[in-house]
């Protein structure tokens, strides 16, 4: 079952900083993800000014559980980084060719 995720981050003055102490492991993990054809596509939420304030992410796992257990050992969890994490039931369209999918199918 594919996901949406959408996940922001704390709105506080430090938030920035944690997110780019937590970046490389993050970035380690999506990798990891992608390789195992369980994040189809992420990227940053961008303010007004171009500053990264958020997430989003198509993600495909066989259940919610499994989905859950990524989010609980991401580390933009683990650090604080995601404050508002919104999960939504997704459907990639059928004319969207993403290797992802591909090793899935």
């Amino acid at each position: 079952m594919q996901w949406l995720v959408v996940a922001h981050d704390g709105k506080d003055e430090d938030a920035l900083a944690r997110r780019m102490a937590h970046r490389p492991a993050h970035l380690e993990g999506a990798h990891k993800l992608q390789e195992a054809g369980n994040l189809v596509m992420g990227g940053a939420i961008l303010d007004d000014e171009g500053r990264m304030v958020g997430t989003a992410a198509i993600c495909q796992f066989e259940t919610r559980a499994e989905l859950d257990h990524w989010l609980a050992t991401d580390p933009y969890v683990l650090g604080k980084v995601w404050q508002e994490v919104t999960v939504l039931p997704f459907r990639v369209a059928p004319h969207y060719r993403v290797p992802a999918l591909a090793k899935k199918s």
